[in-house]
């Protein structure tokens, strides 16, 4: 049985549309055995993803640092991989084509260009399409790549949210990476007055990150945590998998309520669209503005007493 690598390392919500794309990729190597190379936050998550076989640990660290390199190259060049499918195609993931896995086949975006075709132009179609054509290129055939299924992502999180509360919940997502303060809406203070106004039914709830905990304290709403810490990644889909509505910006937990298939909302300003990032179903929805911090809490709320069932 001969091995094949798969690169994905990361942000979650990257990850996390790539998994109908790992799964199509075992679908058709069956008789190998599938590797990911990912980030560390990510390794107790997909060691239990059916589509893999085992997952190896990439801390990226600066290409000058050549003892690194080296180590990275000689666990890399032990498994002998037949066939390479970076899914990140990022310079780094090119450098080590390049450099440390020059053996394999490779299928990536450079291998997916058409003559004359930039990676510029490329990266301007929506990710999931992308993604699509280049496991085509690649002699994938596509079956879930649109539409990854997180079920195997899911348990039963009834204890954690029992501790809470009991009922119906929104779940709502204020925050965002400290690299991207672009994506964050301002005004989830005001929105979530008017949502207790109008939806008296329902309990709020957020699910902060390991930083954000504080802040989420700060918003007066039910703070999902487990032992005062922050749920991992499994507990995190499944309490979005469980809520009734769920509200978020353009974030990682947008995109698992996205391929949950949840009935909710995304906030996009101007920094991507909904359709590059492939956001956007019959149940999971999405305002878009200019400028995110001019979106008005009433128009927010109009369109979740639209479209909360």
């Amino acid at each position: 049985m001969s091995n094949i690598l798969i690169i994905k390392h990361g942000s979650l919500g990257d990850l996390v549309q790539a998994c109908g794309a790992i799964e199509d990729i075992k679908l058709s190597h069956k008789q190998h055995k599938i590797l990911l190379l990912t980030s560390k936050p990510y390794l107790n998550f997909m060691y239990e993803c059916p589509y893999v076989d085992g997952v190896l640990i990439d801390q990226r660290l600066p290409r000058w640092n050549i003892f690194y390199l080296e180590k990275l190259k000689r666990l890399l060049t032990r498994y002998n991989f037949e066939k390479v499918y970076d899914l990140q195609n990022s310079s780094r993931t090119r450098f080590y084509r390049k450099f440390l896995l020059t053996k394999p086949e490779w299928c990536s975006t450079d291998t997916t260009l058409e003559p004359g075709q930039s990676k510029k132009d490329f990266d301007k179609s929506p990710v999931l399409e992308r993604m699509v054509a280049q496991l085509k290129k690649g002699g994938i055939s596509i079956v879930n790549t649109f539409n990854p299924n997180l079920k195997w992502a899911t348990s039963d999180i009834s204890k954690i949210i029992n501790k809470f509360f009991n009922g119906k919940y929104f779940l709502i997502f204020p925050f965002c990476s400290e690299k991207h303060p672009q994506k964050k809406w301002p005004h989830y203070k005001e929105l979530i007055e008017e949502l207790r106004r109008y939806f008296t039914e329902y309990n709020i709830a957020i699910a902060p990150g390991p930083k954000e905990i504080d802040l989420a304290t700060e918003l007066g709403v039910y703070t999902l945590l487990k032992d005062r810490m922050p749920l991992n990644i499994k507990e995190l889909i499944s309490v979005i998998d469980k809520a009734d509505f769920v509200i978020a910006n353009d974030t990682g937990p947008a995109h698992i309520a996205n391929h949950l298939n949840k009935d909710g909302l995304a906030l996009f300003g101007s920094h991507t669209s909904p359709e590059k990032v492939s956001i956007g179903n019959s149940n999971f929805k999405y305002l878009k503005v200019d400028q995110l911090a001019d979106l008005k809490v009433e128009d927010v709320i109009n369109k979740v007493k639209e479209l909360v069932k």
